[in-house]
């Protein structure tokens, strides 16, 4: 058994076609096909339930996975520590990015990143917190842009920005001629998006609901909360960043009474090797966006 065949099992398990798992390791299928038999072999066990429709692996191979990840990525760790010591700022950094911040964040932030740090090939990975988080924790990311503080002395966090929210509301809405907002009026028809975003419980706690009361829509994109304000549907609570967005879209923006926001925030793993790559990216966000926070305070 080496690492070369656990990352063939890994490979399987997660595409569960010989074709699509041989492409992702960049070998023949059956050379594949050959070494996972001989893994078999040498563990006495069947990994995967192999039929003409699909590949499935075994009960025993779903609890031999778990362990062939933290062989591979705690060797893939050793390879990047190596290289990190060399340059940190030079190579691939996954980064993670949550949905309500990605399209708006990484336009205004790649030409700074790129100018700022050209031998750094960020590589963007965008959903939901607590799915990044899990990536991160797996390795399968470096870093991540999230909106929440994670629990958890694994994982370090810095502050980048903070954002503020805006009240969004149809052209004829009956709360478009107030200068401010207050975040309980907009409570009986508020639209947030589905489980899983946590701009949907941060829209909620500032409307000081525990749930959502305005219709049945559970949006998985902040641009369909959006074009539903839009067609009159209901209000809601964007960031400020997608106020552009928002306006294009035709609808009223309105500051709120208390000023809710929220921090944006890069997380990375307390024991990441290249932590010099992490402060330089969170550095190059944070000097982009200083206006915008200071215009938000």
């Amino acid at each position: 058994m080496n690492l070369r065949d656990l990352r063939y099992m890994l490979a399987l398990a997660e595409h569960r076609h010989f074709g699509r798992a041989a492409e992702a390791c960049r070998v023949s299928q059956p050379t594949l096909s050959v070494q996972l038999r001989r893994l078999e072999e040498t563990l006495g066990v069947v990994l995967f339930e192999r039929s003409s429709k699909q590949v499935v692996p075994t009960p025993v191979c779903e609890m031999l996975l778990a362990h062939a990840r933290i062989a591979v990525a705690e060797v893939d760790a050793m390879a990047v520590l190596a290289r990190a010591t060399a340059d940190p700022l030079r190579g691939p950094l996954r980064l993670g990015v949550i949905p309500t911040l990605g399209p708006y964040l990484l336009p205004l932030v790649f030409a700074p990143l790129r100018a700022a740090l050209p031998q750094l090939e960020i590589e963007p990975w965008e959903d939901v917190t607590g799915a990044l988080l899990e990536r991160l924790r797996v390795h399968e990311l470096d870093a991540a842009l999230i909106a929440t503080e994670p629990e958890g002395a694994d994982l370090a966090t810095e502050p980048l920005f903070t954002e503020p929210f805006l009240a969004a509301l149809p052209p004829e809405h009956a709360l478009c001629g107030r200068a401010r907002v207050a975040e309980e009026d907009l409570a009986p028809d508020v639209l947030v998006l589905a489980d899983g975003h946590c701009l949907r419980d941060q829209a909620l706690a500032a409307c000081g609901l525990a749930g959502p009361r305005g219709g049945s829509l559970r949006a998985s994109s902040l641009a369909t909360l959006i074009n539903m304000v839009a067609a009159g549907y209901g209000t809601t609570l964007i960031p400020g960043l997608a106020a552009g967005a928002a306006q294009d879209a035709g609808i009223t923006l309105l500051p709120l009474k208390r000023r809710a926001t929220r921090t944006v925030r890069i997380a990375w793993r307390a024991a990441f090797p290249r932590r010099a790559a992490v402060e330089a990216v969170a550095k190059v966000i944070a000097e982009r966006l200083r206006g915008f926070s200071a215009a938000a305070g």
